[in-house]
């Protein structure tokens, strides 16, 4: 664990988690609670997280909230059955309730035309074993696990073909760890997290936990409001004000925070 800003005092902040009567917990969930896997339908969280997880769920004192690119259905269904927390989808055009209930914000026409215009220009990008996926606002090109030669072709081939379409004002570019996506301008987590902070009482400790460069918006949301915690294996530069390594740092993290909570 490593504190990257000087200004953060963590034991201040934990100890406003033992005082409150509300608390927020956002959380991303590929590469934050779950490592990363070739096939995304294996990405089981880490293990002792969904225990974790379902302990701050079962004492109520916690709004945990999942926080995903992926659409959130497919997170839920990687969750154990216990563990059923609220879950912001597609960089937070989704919202899925803990009872099953689902809203998605339909984008507007000119976003729909420009995607479906950079379907037909996917072509056969998927050849070499790279996975095209859509979602409401978005679509992303994954090809983790591939050959070094095969994913620079791949990346080279999908900035030819995708680019251009980030440049009319509707879309924008993004590189994320394993891929890139085009996607409606603002379609990022920041909107969810903002949202999410909205709704709960300004007093209210919150922190918000992810990996990738599509969490550094989320991060920023934090600012002033609680705390942004970068989960890796290595450090990178990053507007967070705390770095922890999963598993273990990120579990010791939760355990602390059900442990605050439980003071009061």
């Amino acid at each position: 664990m490593q504190l990257l800003n000087s200004r953060v005092d963590l034991d201040e902040f934990h100890k406003r988690l033992a005082r409150a009567g509300e608390r927020v917990l956002l959380l991303d969930y590929d590469g934050t609670l779950a490592p990363f896997r070739v096939r995304p339908e294996l990405a089981l969280p880490y293990p002792g997280v969904s225990e974790a997880l379902a302990a701050l769920l079962a004492s109520r004192g916690t709004r945990v909230v999942i926080v995903s690119g992926r659409r959130a259905r497919d997170v839920a269904a990687l969750l154990a059955p216990a563990v059923r927390p609220e879950i912001w989808g597609a960089h937070g055009w989704e919202r899925l309730a803990p009872d099953g209930a689902l809203e998605v914000e339909e984008p507007p026409a000119d976003v729909k035309r420009a995607l479906a215009e950079a379907h037909a220009r996917a072509g056969n990008l998927r050849r070499s074993g790279a996975r095209i996926e859509a979602k409401p606002a978005s679509i992303a090109l994954h090809w983790r696990g591939l050959p070094a030669l095969t994913v620079a072709r791949l990346a080279r081939e999908c900035a030819e073909r995708w680019r251009p379409l980030a440049g009319g004002g509707v879309l924008e570019w993004l590189d994320f760890d394993g891929g890139a996506e085009l996607r409606a301008r603002g379609a990022t987590k920041r909107r969810a997290v903002e949202a999410v902070l909205r709704e709960s009482a300004p007093a209210a400790p919150a922190a918000y936990l992810g990996d990738d460069v599509t969490d550094e918006d989320a991060f920023l949301a934090m600012k002033g409001r609680g705390l942004a915690v970068l989960v890796r294996p290595e450090r990178r530069e990053s507007a967070a004000d705390l770095w922890i390594r999963p598993p273990r740092e990120l579990l010791e993290f939760l355990a602390r925070w059900r442990c605050e909570e439980a003071v009061r």
